[in-house]
């Protein structure tokens, strides 16, 4: 028999750089793109300034493009 499943609790984080602050404990953040669970140890992706967690960097980089739009991104890389 298998033992119950650990609860998931959301984590409360702040993102700084270069890391983050954990303000109520958890096991996990959301991407705010995606929706999807993001496990602490894997956090890699996240925005100083929406405060936000990204589950990729093409959700990182998708989220970037539709609240700076693209020509900054095009305009960047010049």
């Amino acid at each position: 028999m298998n033992p119950p499943p650990t609860p998931r609790r959301a984590a409360v984080v702040r993102y700084a750089t270069p890391d983050i602050e954990i303000l109520q404990p958890g096991d996990h953040v959301v991407c705010a793109v995606s929706g999807k669970l993001i496990s602490l140890d894997l956090l890699t992706y996240w925005s100083v300034e929406f405060q936000e967690a990204y589950a990729t960097a093409a959700f990182m980089t998708q989220r970037w493009v539709e609240t700076h739009g693209r020509t900054e991104l095009d305009s960047g890389s010049r």
